[in-house]
């Protein structure tokens, strides 16, 4: 209790929040890469998994790619990034390394959403004159965005985490009071860094928590649907929504 009381009292303190490592520098500095990070991985995942979901072609290529990024160990990457690009390329070291974390869940996501849509209302919508692109942004885009924001939702906590192993490498963020308490043994200001990694995580996550269940469709969002899966969601509006056209 004592620990615990003396990180809140190192959190306090006025000389956190001033100078070169002030708390809100270091926060900046880890939102910042975080979503650089994200943002990249979206624009290389979602247009493939949106293809291999509406196509349903490469599925397989697909989960060996997600599975091989999965296995890699995140901090030998970063440091073996930076050994081959030079300490002046650090940056670029981590935000590939957190790229290739945050790929595999966008991946995931974008296909498994499309997946779960019943192909009944897909053929529903062929069969009144739809075309290949309005299906994709009438249909599937809409009825598989719960299952996509579910893969954003895992991605930003996964390089959320991994961001603070960023100041392994001088690159700051909220892993610097962790890494610099360590040696020092200043294990309330290693605590202190750990709740603040900790509480960003979980305001990132009640955020898109919201925004998952706010993506299924307003027409076809039961009172249920809150106290169920976001997959469940899907494939049962999937279902209903390929009744009413059939």
């Amino acid at each position: 209790m004592n620990l615990f009381t003396d990180a809140i009292a190192w959190l306090l303190d006025p000389a956190q929040w001033q100078g070169q490592y002030a708390l809100p520098t270091l926060l900046g500095q880890h939102l910042l890469y975080t979503a650089i990070s994200v943002l990249v991985a979206a624009a290389i995942a979602l247009p493939a998994g949106w293809l291999i979901g509406h196509t349903g072609k490469g599925r397989e290529i697909a989960v060996a790619i997600s599975g091989a990024a999965r296995a890699v160990p995140s901090f030998g990457l970063l440091i073996l990034l930076v050994l081959l690009l030079g300490v002046l390329q650090t940056p670029l070291a981590a935000v590939i390394t957190f790229v290739l974390l945050a790929i595999p869940s966008l991946l995931a996501g974008a296909y498994t959403g499309f997946e779960a849509i019943d192909r009944r209302v897909i053929d529903a919508a062929r069969a009144v004159g739809m075309t290949e692109w309005q299906i994709f942004t009438k249909v599937e885009l809409p009825l598989g965005m719960p299952l996509l924001v579910g893969g954003i939702r895992s991605a930003l906590l996964q390089v959320i985490a991994t961001v603070t192993i960023g100041a392994y490498v001088n690159l700051g963020g909220l892993g610097w009071p962790i890494i610099q308490g360590i040696p020092l043994r200043r294990f309330d200001q290693v605590l202190a860094g750990a709740l603040l990694v900790a509480v960003l995580a979980l305001l990132v996550d009640l955020l898109l928590a919201a925004l998952q269940r706010a993506a299924v469709p307003t027409g076809i969002r039961s009172p249920s649907s809150d106290r169920t899966s976001s997959s469940d969601r899907t494939g049962r509006s999937a279902r209903r929504a390929a009744s009413v056209t059939a």
